[in-house]
């Protein structure tokens, strides 16, 4: 490779996003290395998931923006972002980074060089008591070969890199000599294994290549973890993040060091980012709470972890990507529909089957997206939409407060994935409001309702979410319903208890009321309701 003269900030990203490619190559094999009964989570997974928080960061950005400001908002972004042990521990190393290229427009390949150099021990360092046989040991290894490189005149940003490379390797292959637990298993550590994964990703970002499978060594088949009790000192792994500090980490670190252990703490500008494994979250959490906001809390109880890596082996999950939107729907027609236009994650329910907060927060993790935008169509399904929101946080969830079908479908058919969460809840918060909505129902009992007496089995008209009328056939409610209305095109979902010949008919009935009047016929499926509308 001809030796460049200058490194640019498109250069940068490009290096960046090789790294966040090599990750979706490799988590896999990563992961395979996990040995420990007591995982904080998978590593590869986590150290992908935090480097694509960096990825959708810094590809929003200009080609043109300078390479401090690329590494600034990768640092921040990093952590934001950052899941488990060995993710905090990425985030560092790019937060040193951040730190060596700071301030610059461009960089030579002797300063690009020192900045990995200084992400390295930025990595080493983010761990209160280091052990040999991790991550941290593979981490030296590189930082010392980096230095070599960089001491060298007229080197190239290849060549530190692939010093790092090597000299990370090498520490790597004596990483189960250092650790018994590895040399048990018959693998390397997997920490140490997805820094080399990084640093080889950015190597073919800056070459302008595809991202290749790394040759990893699979566990050895005769290799069983132990079905042991566990028993752990400290049983919480909790994460969190302090918007608003003020305060360093030596700090943080003093005030945390009793609670706990296996603590990494990261501080970058007013964010800290602390992972520790604890006997009481909450102390650690009040504690936590002088320094400014909690957000992006997780509490896991690892004996949990361990009984789930023994005994289920769970499928690995994708990446999550970007926004999407997850919406309650009645019937299969318009699950259907509401999936055909766009819907990432539906779940069932609304008149008669409100679903729980346990199915949204379920649906929620288990999706592809990273952020959601609930709908839940329904007045009753609000207040469970906004339980859901306040335990995953806003920057995880918020909700359009829907409260029927066509107030759903109107906010979906608004729904942008190139939005960001906050600005499409606006947008389709509004939508909904100026939607139009009906449906056709039976009464259960007799009643008196805004004014108008009820009787049990009599169809009722709803009018936006407000009985307007009662009848003794749909025909019959639909029209004193929709009388007087400046529709042009409406649409009719019917329901389980409708077939499609009779909402042919009714539908038929309504364009004689009314010549001007467009209307469309869909299946919906829903209960209870025979007919549910949207007017525009």
């Amino acid at each position: 490779m001809e030796l460049m003269n200058e490194i640019t900030g498109k250069q940068v990203k490009d290096m960046l996003l090789g790294a966040y490619h090599s990750f979706e190559k490799n988590y896999v094999a990563i992961n395979e290395l996990n040995v420990f009964p007591v995982p904080d989570g998978d590593t590869g997974t986590n150290m992908m998931y935090t480097m694509a928080s960096v990825a959708r960061e810094i590809s929003a950005m200009s080609d043109e923006a300078e390479a401090g400001e690329v590494g600034a908002a990768a640092a921040r972004s990093a952590i934001m972002g950052a899941r488990g042990n060995s993710g905090v521990i990425l985030s560092q190393l790019l937060r040193g980074i951040g730190k060596g290229v700071a301030g610059k427009k461009t960089l030579n390949n002797t300063e690009i060089g020192k900045a990995f150099q200084f992400g390295i021990l930025y990595a080493y360092r983010s761990v209160a008591k280091p052990v040999e046989g991790t991550i941290l040991t593979v981490a030296r290894g590189m930082a010392k070969g980096a230095y070599q490189a960089v001491r060298s005149e007229n080197v190239s940003l290849e060549d530190v890199l692939l010093a790092a490379i090597r000299s990370g390797r090498e520490e790597l292959a004596l990483t189960p000599e250092k650790l018994p637990a590895l040399k048990a298993a018959g693998v390397v550590d997997a920490g140490g294994q997805g820094l080399i994964a990084f640093f080889e990703g950015c190597l073919a970002g800056l070459r302008g290549q595809d991202c290749q499978e790394l040759e990893i060594a699979p566990r050895s088949a005769s290799v069983k973890m132990a079905a042991e009790p566990l028993d752990l000192e400290y049983p919480y792994c909790t994460e969190f993040i302090v918007k608003g500090a003020s305060v360093d980490k030596k700090t943080v670190s003093a005030a945390l060091e009793g609670l706990g252990n296996s603590m990494i703490v990261a501080v970058v500008e007013d964010i800290v980012k602390v992972h520790i494994h604890t006997k009481n979250p909450g102390n650690a959490l009040n504690t936590a709470q002088q320094w400014g906001t909690l957000h992006d809390i997780k509490i896991e109880n690892m004996r949990d972890q361990h009984e789930n890596r023994l005994f289920t082996a769970e499928d690995i999950q994708p990446v999550k990507h970007g926004v999407g939107v997850l919406t309650v729907a009645a019937g299969e027609g318009i699950a259907r529909i509401m999936h055909e236009m766009g819907a990432a994650e539906i779940i069932s329910g609304g008149q008669s089957m409100n679903p729980p907060v346990e199915d949204f927060v379920q649906a929620i993790e288990n999706g592809t997206c990273e952020q959601y935008i609930i709908l839940p169509n329904n007045k009753n399904i609000i207040l469970a939409a906004e339980q859901v929101r306040k335990l995953l946080g806003n920057s995880k969830v918020s909700f359009v407060p829907t409260t029927n079908m066509a107030q759903g479908l109107a906010a979906l058919l608004h729904f942008d994935a190139t939005r960001s969460l906050d600005e499409n809840t606006v947008v389709m918060t509004k939508e909904a409001k100026e939607a139009t909505s009906g449906s056709v129902t039976v009464a259960v009992r007799d009643s008196v309702v805004n004014g108008i007496e009820v009787r049990q089995g009599d169809y009722l008209g709803i009018l936006n979410d407000k009985i307007v009328c009662t009848g003794k056939s749909i025909e019959k409610v639909l029209e004193q319903m929709l009388s007087g209305g400046d529709y042009e095109l409406l649409s009719l979902y019917y329901g389980a208890d409708l077939d499609e010949a009779a909402a042919g008919t009714l539908a038929a009935k309504l364009e004689e009321i009314n010549e001007d009047w467009e209307v469309e016929v869909f299946y919906g499926g829903q209960p209870l309701y025979p007919l549910l509308l949207a007017m525009e």
